[in-house]
């Protein structure tokens, strides 16, 4: 490759616009090291939370909402999940926690159910 014949009178701006091209690519490094860091934290094996990442869970709940408005039916599900009621409050409103899988499956057949007009009982 041939060395580049810059003119005196371009030095100048071309040393400034390498400069400015130099800072933007440091910026730009800098910018994407806090958005993606560069080893992000694997969560294998650990317990999914309600969120973005639980498009089913967030489905299910939409789902059970509706049936959970009468007064009396939180407790009722409580009993059949063998759970307290503020639990019930923290996975269905709160969305601060999801229930493990077979009260998962038990409300998946509960909603199921209540769907049809119809209870279910243990």
């Amino acid at each position: 490759m041939y060395p580049l014949r810059i003119p005196p009178q371009m030095r100048l701006p071309a040393e400034l616009s390498l400069a400015l091209f130099e800072a933007a690519a440091i910026s730009a490094r800098a910018a994407a090291r806090l958005v993606l860091p560069e080893h992000p934290r694997q969560r294998v094996g650990q317990t999914l939370r309600p969120g973005p990442a639980t498009p089913l869970w967030n489905g299910l709940v939409k789902q059970a909402r509706p049936h959970l408005r009468k007064r009396g039916e939180k407790v009722k599900l409580a009993r059949i999940l063998g759970l307290p009621r503020q639990r019930i409050q923290d996975c269905l409103k709160a969305g601060v926690t999801c229930l493990d899988a077979e009260r998962t499956l038990l409300l998946l057949c509960w909603v199921a159910r209540r769907q049809q007009g119809r209870e279910l009982t243990t």
